[in-house]
């Protein structure tokens, strides 16, 4: 049976799995009707919470979810959407500005079909836009019902922690969440994010719980290395000759091999060690496929022993992330047209 969590201290509950659709169109699944088949089944599963965002598929993963959610499902789900990201060649079709967030948030609700959005979230921080300026346009847009609350996703921590404050100084209503990466070979919130969200109540949605495939079982030494369409997009966190993913791969085989030990498979492990951090709301597992999802659910009935999580620090210790690239963003203050040399 689901145990519901607290979403930070909004006071609605939700599911420790929160059904991620990025793989659901262009990008991944294809075929509607088999996407909202998966949706229904993790829905039924007891799995209350459904995250996308305008970019998936150029808006086509929304339109999966809304077709899914029509005929009387929508007003059980907590569903959530972000914006931020190139929706076109216009300039202004993208980013964090009052501008866009009102025209943005009208397009995904005709997309998902409904009149309200759960949970809206800034997909990336932008340097070149006060965050007060996206702050109080959240704020009009939950004042008109438009939205329920507003959160982000792969903000570091001076970022989230600046926002929180602007909107206690503005009389604003404060971001409620945070999507960070978070696996087993992805730890380095644990050292500054996750604390920092304890303190000031934030619902934490880890993104990538499986490592982008790396915790899937299939990377292992001795082995070929699996193809997929995301390492073709992303050689960065997938080419073998980078000395930093040779560490990833030695890491994946070895919790592969201590999740077989522990009787587990790899997938099961990496999304119990995920949901297990006190600060952790809810782990986003993004399946393509039927089977996929089939392996992942169950996995927050899991009890992961102490001496187990002492042999997975051994192997990846905490607040460690073994590729930074893996991080999600980087600090625009270390590129090179920023630094002072």
């Amino acid at each position: 049976m689901t145990e519901y969590r607290s979403f930070g201290r909004t006071g609605v509950c939700v599911s420790p799995l929160t059904l991620g659709t990025m793989m659901f169109g262009a990008w991944g699944n294809s075929d509607h009707d088999d996407s909202i088949r998966i949706i229904h089944r993790a829905l039924d599963s007891g799995i209350n919470i459904v995250d996308t965002a305008d970019v998936y598929a150029a808006g086509e993963s929304e339109i999966i979810v809304g077709k899914a959610l029509a005929g009387g499902r929508r007003d059980d789900v907590f569903l959530a959407t972000k914006f931020h990201g190139s929706m076109g060649d216009d300039p202004n079709r993208r980013g964090n500005s009052r501008r866009w967030v009102y025209k943005a948030v009208h397009e995904s609700l005709r997309r998902l079909q409904t009149d309200w959005i759960d949970l809206y979230q800034v997909h990336r921080w932008d340097l070149g836009t006060d965050v007060e300026e996206t702050l109080g346009a959240l704020d009009d847009l939950v004042r008109a019902g438009t939205i329920r609350y507003a959160g982000t996703s792969t903000w570091p921590l001076q970022r989230v922690v600046e926002a929180q404050w602007a909107a206690r100084r503005d009389g604003s209503r404060r971001f409620v969440s945070e999507q960070p990466p978070y696996s087993l070979l992805v730890r380095r919130i644990e050292g500054d994010l996750l604390p920092a969200a304890r303190d000031y109540g934030i619902a934490i949605l880890p993104w990538s719980p499986l490592a982008g495939g790396w915790l899937s079982g299939r990377w292992r030494l001795g082995q070929e290395a699996p193809t997929s369409g995301r390492a073709a997009r992303i050689p960065g966190r997938y080419d073998l000759t980078d000395p930093a993913n040779q560490r990833k791969l030695e890491a994946a085989d070895a919790l592969a091999r201590l999740a077989e030990e522990a009787g587990l498979s790899l997938i099961q492990l990496a999304i119990a060690f995920t949901i297990r951090h006190p600060a952790v709301t809810s782990a986003i597992i993004g399946p393509r496929t039927m089977e996929q999802l089939e392996d992942q659910l169950g996995a927050d009935e899991l009890k992961l022993t102490d001496d187990l999580l002492d042999r997975i620090d051994a192997i990846v210790p905490p607040g460690t992330t073994v590729n930074p690239v893996d991080d999600g963003w980087t600090n625009p203050a270390l590129e090179p047209d920023a630094r002072r040399r």
